[in-house]
């Protein structure tokens, strides 16, 4: 099966740094429900964010999509991108390294 990158920004930066107002909390748990649910089902590889608050913050997901047309659907179908709370791009990835014994969980 076919590996992606999805990188995400937040449209609107100060989210980050003044904090999120009602609205982008309550999509940006909608959008992490999502991606748990992906994890769930074997879709979403893993997922985290960059800790800086400026303009240069992002997220990143590794997922597993069929093709490239299943993963436009999984990205188009994220609460945080629909509702247009972050702006998305992916690419086809491949894995060269990888050692899941290095992974830390928090």
């Amino acid at each position: 099966m076919p590996t992606y990158l999805y990188r995400i920004q937040p449209v609107r930066p100060e989210m980050l740094s003044e904090g999120a107002t009602p609205e982008e909390a309550r999509i940006t748990c909608e959008h992490f429900d999502y991606l748990k649910r992906l994890l769930d089902q074997g879709v979403l590889i893993l997922a985290g964010r960059t800790l800086n608050e400026d303009c240069s913050a992002f997220g990143i997901g590794i997922f597993n999509a069929r093709d490239d047309a299943h993963m436009r659907q999984l990205v188009r179908a994220d609460p945080g991108v629909a509702q247009k709370l972050f702006r998305a791009e992916w690419h086809p990835f491949r894995i060269a390294l990888r050692a899941p014994a290095n992974i830390e969980e928090d």
